[in-house]
């Protein structure tokens, strides 16, 4: 079956104090998106890799690219105004059926093990979800005042989330509604159940400072699963 990654990088550097946008921040040697494209080339050597990067951006990217000798084959979709529309435009470049892992492009992290048990999960259920285990405890803020929560009720979403080309394709056919907050709950407005699994705790969103900070400990240590 064929494979797509959809890889979303339209960040900026605001919460990383930094000028930089993100994606483009180097870790280990080499920017943070780059790390997050040879993930998934890693995985599979065939898969059909798309990019969407903010106009203003592209530039940069090819530079950077000539810089690092980045030779891995990408295809290039324009970002958009919200990330709802920047993977529209996305799966826009995706012209035959299979599976497509869309994920976000600062998540560098993502093991093999669970691109693998989301495309299995989603060539037999159609999506699949990975989240792990919150490990801390949780209160519920309401009207002014919070109470106790049942951890064991959440969970905390990562990407790549995967579905059926066709079906994921189908789900941005809506209008954007801000509730769409990932790609599942897209798909959910069309009534289509979501299927989770077990997502990597190492595969985490590089968003503050320490985060750089905790993924060059990781990717140097090489503790990912």
């Amino acid at each position: 079956m064929n494979k797509y990654a959809l890889i979303v990088a339209g960040g900026t550097g605001s919460r990383m104090n930094s000028d930089i946008p993100k994606q483009f921040l180097e870790l280990n040697g080499l920017p943070v998106l780059m790390h997050t494209i040879d993930a998934f080339h890693s995985y599979d050597k065939n898969i059909g890799l798309i990019l969407t990067l903010p106009e203003k951006l592209s530039k940069r990217w090819e530079e950077l690219c000539e810089r690092y000798h980045f030779k891995i084959a990408h295809k290039i979709a324009s970002g958009g105004q919200t990330r709802f529309h920047s993977v529209k435009n996305g799966l826009s470049l995706i012209d035959s059926e299979g599976i497509v892992f869309i994920h976000d492009g600062v998540r560098p992290l993502i093991s093999r093990n669970t691109i693998e048990h989301c495309y299995e999960t989603a060539v037999k259920k159609g999506n699949a979800l990975p989240v792990i285990p919150l490990s801390e405890s949780v209160r519920e803020i309401s009207e002014g005042n919070n109470k106790s929560a049942d951890r064991n009720r959440f969970f905390l979403v990562q990407t790549p989330q995967t579905f059926r080309v066709s079906l994921i394709k189908n789900a941005y056919q809506k209008e954007y509604s801000e509730n769409f907050t990932d790609d599942a709950t897209v798909l959910e407005s069309c009534g289509t159940p979501v299927n989770l699994v077990e997502g990597n705790r190492q595969n985490i969103k590089i968003t503050y400072p320490e985060d750089l900070i905790v993924a060059e400990a990781l990717l140097k240590n090489r503790i990912i699963p």
